[in-house]
């Protein structure tokens, strides 16, 4: 018999432990929606004041990412980007909702009005013949 396996075997644990980590967690899709695309709000992200916390002292952000990045040359590498374009795309999509959730449940209000028992009784005879 051979030698069983014992060592690097703890990579699923691993991957699931950073999957799982909200230590450097960004903004959803719908905060950015409601939140960060108004038009007034876009401007005041674009034109922050310096803020020597953040990277490149915060006069480089991507509102449609919700990051910020160390020079203008990254941030302009990054709009030409496939993940950045895709986020673009998935943010142009309307929001998930919670009525939209609701009636995926079956909890939501029903919006089909009620047959009258006349045309009930047309569509049993269509059937039939």
């Amino acid at each position: 018999m051979g030698r069983l396996r014992c060592s690097r075997v703890h990579n699923a644990r691993r991957d699931v432990h950073r999957a799982a980590r909200t230590r450097v967690r960004g903004r959803d899709l719908d905060q950015i929606q409601m939140l960060d695309l108004d038009s007034k709000r876009r401007l005041e992200l674009e034109a922050q004041p310096l803020d020597f916390e953040k990277p490149g002292l915060a006069q480089h952000y991507c509102v449609e990412c919700a990051k910020y990045y160390e020079t203008d040359t990254a941030l302009t590498s990054r709009w030409r980007g496939k993940v950045h374009k895709r986020r673009c795309r998935q943010l142009k999509e309307p929001a998930y909702t919670i009525e939209e959730a609701e009636r995926a449940a079956g909890l939501g209000r029903e919006t089909r009005k009620p047959v009258s028992t006349t045309a009930m009784l047309m569509i049993r005879m269509a059937r039939c013949r």
